[in-house]
């Protein structure tokens, strides 16, 4: 039976990635009542912080996704070893640092002759895409911490799948450069697309989970 020895590093994970989401809605702001004379002001000033829930939504569907994919691959990878681990580290530092390039993003979104902000956000996105790219490329080379049953040849086309990741993550940044609105459109795009996982990805989880039922029954 293959022992799954990843349980505390998944745990420690989900905990970063919780805390890095929640973060992101302190920076909607509620309007202050004694500023506001009348229901009509009240909307007006709910309306101008729509830049701000624009990049809330796409800093929290990126790490909601970021969290399903890596909550998917962990069903894959049974072993971990001080390399992994601090790779993962560095993937949950960038995690946890999104919500400051979110509240700058917001701050500057409707800025049309200033990028840098808009640079800044792309390019964390770009770093976390190519850290959870290293991630699973470690533990999947030669299947040094997979599964023992895991079909190579499934996971070399993951390998494929997964390095369109950074690929796309980069035109963003290259957007970024010239137009934050499309750039960000671009991201929110891209955190969707990654929500499906790939026909190979679904078939080595679903066997998975078919060997870990059947290894439970063995056990009993």
């Amino acid at each position: 039976m293959d022992e799954k020895e990843t349980g505390r590093l998944e745990a420690f994970s989900d905990g970063v990635f919780a805390v890095a989401i929640t973060l992101l809605v302190l920076n909607i702001k509620v309007p202050e009542p004694d500023k506001l004379l009348s229901d009509a002001n009240l909307w007006k000033a709910l309306f101008t912080q729509w830049p701000t829930l624009a990049a809330f939504v796409t800093s929290f569907f990126t790490i909601g996704i970021m969290w399903l994919n890596h909550h998917r691959v962990f069903t894959l990878i049974k072993r971990t070893d001080t390399s992994l681990i601090m790779i993962n580290l560095v993937l949950l530092l960038i995690i946890v640092f999104i919500p400051v390039p979110t509240e700058l993003l917001a701050e500057y979104l409707l800025r049309f002759d200033l990028h840098t902000a808009a640079i800044i956000y792309a390019g964390t996105f770009l770093l976390m895409a190519s850290a959870f790219n290293i991630l699973w490329r470690y533990a999947s080379y030669q299947g040094r911490l997979l599964g023992k049953h895991v079909n190579m040849h499934l996971v070399r086309s993951i390998n494929r799948q997964f390095a369109f990741g950074p690929l796309l993550y980069l035109i963003c940044f290259g957007l970024a450069w010239f137009n934050t609105p499309v750039s960000l459109f671009f991201g929110l795009a891209l955190a969707l697309f990654f929500a499906v996982p790939g026909s190979s990805l679904r078939l080595l989880m679903k066997r998975e989970e078919i060997t870990d039922r059947e290894n439970n029954k063995n056990d009993r």
